[in-house]
């Protein structure tokens, strides 16, 4: 019994760490909501990337997915220091 509580909290557990979502960050296109204009030609799925700078002056990268209602999920984000690039 005691097994079987065990196995059911550390999957309850795991599920909660794995399913969280981004949420929009000041400068994400979806900050303030969706944007208005709707991406009418862009396929279904298709993917986009927005690119802007932190208020900590890194670079971000954000990955949008266009949804069967073409509205817009935020579903990549990646921070690199700006500093970072003077030195590759």
């Amino acid at each position: 019994m005691r097994t079987v509580v065990a196995m059911a909290l550390a999957a309850l557990l795991l599920t909660s760490c794995v399913a969280q979502e981004l949420e929009p960050i000041p400068g994400s296109i979806t900050y303030s909501g969706q944007p208005r204009t709707k991406l009418t030609k862009s396929p279904v799925g298709s993917t986009l990337n927005h690119y802007f700078y932190g208020p900590f002056g890194e670079r971000i990268q954000e990955t949008y997915v266009i949804q069967p209602d073409r509205s817009l999920k935020l579903v990549a984000r990646e921070r690199q220091d700006i500093f970072s690039a003077l030195y590759d």
